[in-house]
């Protein structure tokens, strides 16, 4: 299970997304992200759909890959869909006791189950297609308005993206001492809740442990390469903003102008 989860891993491949502007993509993954929230029609998030698997295309990744990262998800897909089922008022088409379900409900918790999807999908295009040397340049682009107001911009970013790309290897030191435990007779897969909980000590205590060892070997192997951030620091790739970029510029500006349409025409 630990294996499915995509999250802060890079996919190295040659695509044009690939290709395209860190901050670029930042701020259309932002932008997806609060269009997915102003979708209240079924076609649209067929259409939204249809987007996602063209860029999925365009990256050059493997669909399966990337529906691998929902698999981890799955469950609270599943309480999202419950709740919301349950919990909206509406036109009542089975009850028992307290308990209701509606026509709103089911409705509802469709579009919550479909948005919580795409959202995961599509913020994973974001690391999947982005190094962690460009995604450091395009948050701090992002960000850079607010150093008029005293914000470490380039700070915050090495902090934001050494903290999602050491999540690949925290999950990959997490399955080692769950092996090593399992191969010590630690159980794991157990039915009852008590005994997986108290498994789970053995397990938290050496992956806090491995997780401030490699903190510190960073910050060890930074100060040695006398690493300095902020102000007048040079970047080996400078940004160079080309004709895809424009394109995509004006694509993105069609899409949100479209998806805000959409909640009036149809």
């Amino acid at each position: 299970m630990l294996k499915d989860i995509t999250v802060g891993q890079y996919y190295p491949t040659s695509s044009p997304i690939h290709k395209l502007d860190a901050g670029l993509k930042l701020i259309a993954t932002i932008l997806f992200m609060i269009s997915i929230f102003m979708i209240n029609k079924m076609p649209v998030y067929i259409g939204v759909f249809a987007v996602l698997l063209i860029l999925t295309v365009m990256s050059k990744i493997p669909v399966k890959f990337i529906l691998k990262g929902l698999k981890p998800l799955k469950w609270i897909i599943l309480f999202t869909f419950i709740v919301n089922m349950f919990c909206i008022p509406g036109e009542k088409i089975w009850s028992f006791g307290f308990l209701a379900i509606t026509k709103e409900g089911i409705r509802q918790a469709i579009f919550m189950s479909i948005r919580l999807a795409m959202l995961i999908v599509g913020t994973s295009l974001l690391t999947l297609t982005t190094s962690p040397i460009a995604l450091t340049d395009g948050i701090e682009r992002v960000l850079n308005p607010f150093k008029k107001i005293g914000l470490p911009v380039h700070e915050l970013a090495m902090m934001m993206t050494i903290a999602l790309r050491f999540i690949p290897t925290l999950l990959d030191e997490t399955d080692k001492i769950m092996k090593a435990q399992m191969s010590r007779g630690a159980d794991f897969e157990s039915k009852k809740l008590i005994n997986r909980a108290k498994s789970l000590v053995p397990l938290l205590v050496p992956l806090f442990v491995s997780a401030f060892r490699r903190a510190d070997e960073l910050a060890m192997a930074m100060e040695a390469r006398c690493y300095r951030g902020g102000d007048n620091r040079t970047k080996m790739k400078e940004t160079v903003i080309g004709k895809s970029e424009y394109i995509a510029t004006v694509l993105i500006i069609i899409y949100m102008a479209l998806i805000a349409a959409s909640r009036y025409v149809l």
